[in-house]
C-alpha cells in the first residue's frame, strides 16, 4: 500500500460487501459492456504530499491518454481515510468508477467480493502480457492459484531513514543493522536532546506493516497455512511487544507518537527534530517539505541479526498500489487501453519518478532513472527481503482487527501503563474475536 494513512473499515462491512456479490459490480454474470465508450472514471489513490499535487501529477497525463484515444478520464483523487469504505460501498451498489486505485494488501479482500475485472490469460495480453511485472509486485494481487484481480501500479518498500548530522552530532558512524544497533543508537541520540525514531502509533495500517515485519523475523504468521486466525502465537506475541517495547521499554520512539495517524514523523524527520524514520518511499514526501537527499541517508530496515533477506530475515512488506477495473464498466474496452497506458514503460517512468516509487514493470524500473542509491536499496529489498502481506479474503479486517490492537497498546505505553506479553496477547485476542467466524 501507500506511503501509509490509516484505512478504517469494520468485518461487517466487508462482510456485507462478500454477500452482495449478485449485485451491481459483484455480478458473477454482470459482465462490463462498451456502452460509454468515449469517457472513464478514475478513482486514483493520494500519493503525494496532497489531493492538489496528485491533480498536479496526473491530469497531464490523463490528457495525453485522451489525446491518443480519444476517451475523456474523469478523474477523483480519493483520501487514504476514504478509499477502501467506497470502493466496498461501490462493490455492494454496483455503482463505482470504470478504474480504480487499490492498497496491494486489499487485493485478495476485494477479490473475494466478485466485483473487480479478473485478470486472466487472455487480459493480461492485452496489456503486454503478465511476464512484463516483477514478481514481487504480482503476489500482491489476490489470492494464490487465482487470476490476479488488479495489476501493479507502483512498487515500494520500507527502508530507514536516517539524518546525517544528527547521527553525528551524537557519534553514531553508520546506520543500524540490527534493533539491538538501533536501541543503542537511539539512546546516544536521545542523550543528545533528538528524538531517536518515529512512528505512526495511531495509524493502523502503518501498525500492521511494522508488526508483519517483526513477526516474520520471529518466525510467525498472524494466519495459519490454511488461512485461520492465529493472532496469539507466541512468535505473533514477541513481536508486537518489541515493535510497540520501541516506546514502551527502549523509549528511542517518542511517547507523542502513539497519536500520530498522518504522516506526522515524516514532517518530523524533514524538520530536523527525528533522527530516523521508517517509511516507504519516502524522498518526495521529504523533498515537498523542504527536506535535501544530501541532509539524509537511506538503509535497509535492520533485522534481529545478520542481514537481511528471505524468512526470519524479511524486513519489509511488499508495499505498492494495484490498479484494477471494475468488472460492470460500461467501458471495458477503454478501462483496459487506460491499464495498458498507464503501466507502459513512458508512464511508468514518469509517474514512478514523480512519486519516488519503483516501478512494478521489469523494462522500466532498469531505466536510469531509478538506479540512484535510495532507489537502490528499495529495489533491493523488493527483489531479495520483502513478503507479502497475507493474500487471504478477510485481510481487510486484519489490518483494522490488529492494526487497533497495536494502537491500544501504544497509548497504554504513552500513558506509561506496563506493556508486557499478558498485555499483548490480550489486546490480540480481542482482535481475533472481531474476525469472521470460519
Amino acid at each position: 500500500m501507500r506511503r501509509i494513512r490509516v484505512a478504517a473499515v469494520g468485518a461487517v462491512t466487508l462482510s456485507l460487501a462478500l454477500a452482495a456479490t449478485a449485485c451491481g459490480g459483484g455480478s458473477s454474470t454482470g459482465g462490463g459492456s462498451n456502452d460509454s465508450p468515449k469517457t472513464l472514471t478514475y478513482w486514483a489513490s493520494n500519493q503525494g504530499a496532497s489531493i492538489a499535487v496528485d491533480k498536479k501529477v496526473l491530469q497531464p497525463e490523463l490528457d495525453k491518454f485522451e489525446k491518443q484515444t480519444g476517451i475523456k478520464v474523469k478523474l477523483e483523487v480519493v483520501p487514504w481515510s476514504d478509499l477502501l469504505n467506497r470502493i466496498l460501498t461501490a462493490t455492494t451498489s454496483g455503482q463505482g468508477p470504470d478504474v480504480l486505485n487499490i492498497g496491494n494488501t486489499w487485493s485478495a479482500s476485494l477479490q473475494a467480493t466478485g466485483a473487480l475485472l479478473p485478470w486472466d490469460a487472455k487480459n493480461f495480453g492485452k496489456i503486454g502480457g503478465k511476464d512484463r511485472f516483477v514478481d514481487s509486485a504480482l503476489g500482491s494481487t489476490g489470492a494464490a492459484g487465482k487470476d490476479p484481480a488488479a495489476v501493479p501500479l507502483y512498487s515500494m518498500a520500507y527502508a530507514l531513514y536516517y539524518n546525517k548530522k544528527i547521527f553525528a552530532d551524537a557519534g553514531v558512524a553508520k546506520p543500524p543493522a540490527t534493533w539491538a544497533e538501533l536501541v543503542a543508537d537511539g539512546k546516544k541520540i536521545n542523550a543528545k536532546g533528538k528524538s531517536a525514531l518515529g512512528a505512526e502509533g495511531a495509524n493502523v495500517s502503518e501498525n500492521i506493516h511494522h508488526v508483519f515485519v517483526f513477526a516474520k523475523q520471529h518466525g510467525a504468521d498472524f494466519f495459519t497455512a490454511d488461512g485461520k486466525p492465529d493472532f496469539t502465537n507466541d512468535g505473533v506475541v514477541a513481536a508486537v511487544q518489541q515493535y510497540v517495547g520501541l516506546m514502551a521499554k527502549d523509549k528511542v520512539i517518542p511517547t507523542g507518537d502513539a497519536e500520530y495517524a498522518q504522516n506526522q514523523s515524516v514532517s518530523d524527520f524533514a524538520k530536523g527534530r527525528l533522527a530516523m524514520l521508517l517509511w516507504q518511499s519516502a524522498s518526495s514526501n521529504l523533498k515537498s517539505q523542504g527536506m535535501s537527499e544530501d541532509q539524509y541517508g537511506i538503509a535497509p530496515v535492520p533485522v534481529q541479526s545478520g542481514t537481511p533477506g528471505a524468512g526470519a530475515q524479511v524486513n519489509s512488506m511488499v508495499a505498492g498500489i494495484n490498479l484494477a477495473v471494475f468488472k460492470n464498466t460500461h467501458n471495458l474496452d477503454g478501462a483496459t487501453k487506460f491499464v495498458k497506458f498507464m503501466t507502459g514503460d513512458a508512464e511508468q517512468k514518469i509517474l514512478n519518478t514523480a512519486y519516488s516509487t519503483i516501478p512494478p514493470v521489469k523494462s522500466a524500473q532498469s531505466d536510469a532513472a531509478f538506479t540512484t542509491p535510495s532507489n537502490a536499496v528499495l529495489k533491493d529489498t523488493l527483489a531479495k527481503s520483502a513478503a507479502a502481506l497475507p493474500q487471504v479474503a478477510d485481510e481487510s479486517q486484519f489490518e483494522t482487527a490488529v492494526g487497533t490492537a497495536v494502537k491500544e497498546l501504544f497509548a497504554d505505553a504513552a500513558a506509561g501503563r506496563a506493556v508486557t506479553a499478558d498485555s499483548v496477547k490480550a489486546q490480540l485476542a480481542k482482535a481475533q474475536q472481531q474476525m469472521p467466524a470460519k
